[in-house]
């Protein structure tokens, strides 16, 4: 991972210094270590404010994330798993990355497909074969 740059796409990179990082003791692995040190992380990206991110791009992201977003825009991502403060930070960001790219992703339209006509005419002789054998169970009216 390029150390100034967080590349989201092939075309869109977060510089490192847009994102704040905060630390924190973690409730997590570590043991008696686990009261000394500050592992916790903390990721938090101005949505609202980057300059890195187009107004359309923004738009989606305020969109797709509105669930993990502050009042004023900021999306925040905790790690606290891993006893280290680096390895948390690298899974933070990592998390901050998918997120953003599953935010921007844009889905295919789907093509509607024709319907083949040996699959309609099973499907009506599956009809007819249903029809005949609940009329089969009809009552017989007799002389």
């Amino acid at each position: 991972m390029n150390e100034e740059l967080v590349w989201i796409t092939g075309q869109l990179a977060i510089p490192l210094a847009e994102l704040e990082f905060r630390f924190s003791r973690s409730g997590g692995p570590g043991g008696q270590h686990v009261n000394r040190s500050a592992t916790r992380v903390e990721l938090r990206f101005d949505v609202a404010r980057s300059p890195s991110l187009s107004e359309e791009q923004r738009q989606r992201v305020l969109e797709r994330l509105a669930g993990r977003l502050d009042s004023e825009g900021v999306l925040r991502v905790v790690a606290e798993s891993e006893r280290s403060q680096w390895r948390n930070r690298q899974e933070a960001v990592e998390r901050f990355r998918m997120l953003l790219r599953q935010a921007l992703h844009i889905p295919r339209r789907r093509r509607r497909t024709g319907l083949p006509a040996w699959a309609k005419e099973r499907r009506l002789a599956e009809k007819r074969r249903r029809s005949e054998i609940k009329r089969d169970r009809r009552r017989v009216e007799g002389p």
